[in-house]
């Protein structure tokens, strides 16, 4: 059968009006239902619906939605880091490119200057009869002994600090922690990371639809049974999501196919340019490994500036798993302020042996909170990043194609299998649609 033939077929069938709206149904609505899919994939980012105690379906806490990102956060920014952060180098390397010795100095010159008012703080929370009491004079001498030791208790508290800090800092539980109290923050990551991937699945489907629709025409000439419709909608819905979710990943690995070249796409009209003939080389590899330098900058600037800080890694070594640990070390460094002549006889003696033991304790909580409020700094977190910038980026670009897809793949492989059910489910329903509103219309016609 020539072309002429067929299209005379077709153009006979009773339903030629109907089969023709098929191929253009068939892309439109597989992009709707593939958009749909990627908004469902990282939005809402907390639970939309009505709670229901022990509801078992899709882990959710209830009917209703909550992005696949943002509800399983913990468990993808686990993946993440067991995968790829943890290739990257260890979080000692990573402290000790900060630089502690400019940050032990940033810290004493900023706690420097409130030192008497936190040395006044914890002496009259503590014990504000003594403290009083004392003669203005003594007091100045406190102050100035304080002044005097507090640069080198600092640097070699910091010192300590950074040659402890695998030992007081779980990287993973911090980033996981991290990821799990701010989950905007997880779906932004994928987002700035993965969006030229998630457009291209988006916008590819219409394409992967409008083929499926030019066979499904074809099939429906063949086999004009009107259940043809839905349930080959169904099977688009589910093969094409499949297809675009692949063509981003796969291969993992380049492949170079060569070829016949005779122009050059270019970004202005005329959009081609003509050239002599010549063999080229493809690159066959999943998109998202493509841009593997281009996404290594984005990556990055996102790991030093909301994940590996130091203001995160402070705050998980005084105030997580390990704070105990923290302030024992702490307590061999800050207590050498009371072991001076002037500082200990004044105090001893006013105090007693019990209530001077227990301001030891004051002592270290109120320099825990003093000494973090420099830590939070942006300018401080801001310049720290800076120092470890490259450092992330060019350990990201040597990643192999393999462990690098595991910057973006968790998000899909989590759910994977959703994303592609309901493609089909989604299909079957606008297929059942186009043959109530086009195909029994144009019967009864």
């Amino acid at each position: 059968m020539d072309v002429t033939s067929l299209w005379q077929a077709i153009a006979e069938h009773p339903e030629f009006l109907a089969m023709l709206t098929i191929p253009p149904v068939t892309a439109f609505v597989t992009w709707i239902h593939v958009w749909m899919a990627l908004k469902m994939l990282f939005y809402p980012i907390k639970f939309r619906g009505i709670r229901i105690p022990n509801f078992p379906f899709f882990g959710l806490p209830g009917l209703g939605w909550q992005g696949i990102v943002p509800r399983k956060a913990g468990k993808i920014s686990g993946v993440i880091v067991d995968q790829t952060l943890s290739k990257l180098g260890s979080l000692d390397e990573f402290f000790q490119a900060m630089e502690p010795d400019q940050m032990a100095v940033f810290i004493t010159e900023a706690v420097d200057k409130n030192l008497e008012i936190l040395i006044d703080e914890i002496m009259l929370d503590h014990s504000p009869a003594l403290w009083g009491n004392l003669p203005y004079a003594l007091k100045r001498r406190v102050y100035a002994q304080a002044h005097q030791e507090l640069p080198s208790i600092m640097q070699s508290l910091v010192t300590d600090l950074t040659y402890h800090v695998e030992d007081l800092v779980d990287m993973r539980k911090m980033i996981v922690n991290k990821m799990e109290s701010d989950r905007r923050l997880m779906v932004n990551m994928f987002l700035k990371v993965g969006q030229k991937e998630i457009n291209f699945i988006w916008h590819i489907s219409a394409l992967i639809g409008l083929l499926f629709g030019v066979i499904q025409m074809f099939i429906f000439l063949v086999v004009p049974q009107h259940w043809t419709v839905p349930f080959f909608a169904a099977i688009w819905g589910f093969l094409t999501n499949w297809i675009a979710i692949w063509m981003v990943f796969n291969p993992v690995e380049p492949h170079y196919i060569r070829y016949l070249k005779f122009f050059a796409l270019q970004s202005r009209f005329p959009f081609i340019k003509p050239q002599l003939p010549h063999i080229a080389r493809y690159r066959l590899q999943g998109g998202f490994m493509k841009r593997q330098e281009e996404v290594s900058e984005v990556f990055a600037e996102i790991v030093v500036k909301d994940l590996v800080t130091l203001e995160n890694i402070m705050n998980e070594m005084m105030y997580g798993d390990k704070a105990i640990e923290t302030r024992e070390l702490m307590k061999s460094h800050l207590y050498k302020v009371l072991e001076s002549p002037v500082i200990n006889t004044t105090l001893r003696l006013g105090l007693g042996r019990r209530e001077f033991g227990q301001l030891k304790n004051t002592i270290i909580d109120k320099s825990i909170v003093a000494t973090m409020v420099p830590l939070r700094d942006p300018e401080l977190n801001e310049s720290r990043a800076s120092k470890i910038f490259g450092l992330f980026r060019d350990r990201i670009r040597a990643l192999t194609p393999d462990e690098f897809q595991n910057l973006l793949r968790p998000a899909f492989r989590e759910d994977e299998m959703t994303l592609i059910v309901l493609g089909g489910l989604t299909g079957f329903l606008a297929g059942w649609l186009h043959l109530v509103l086009v195909f029994f219309p144009s019967m009864q016609g």
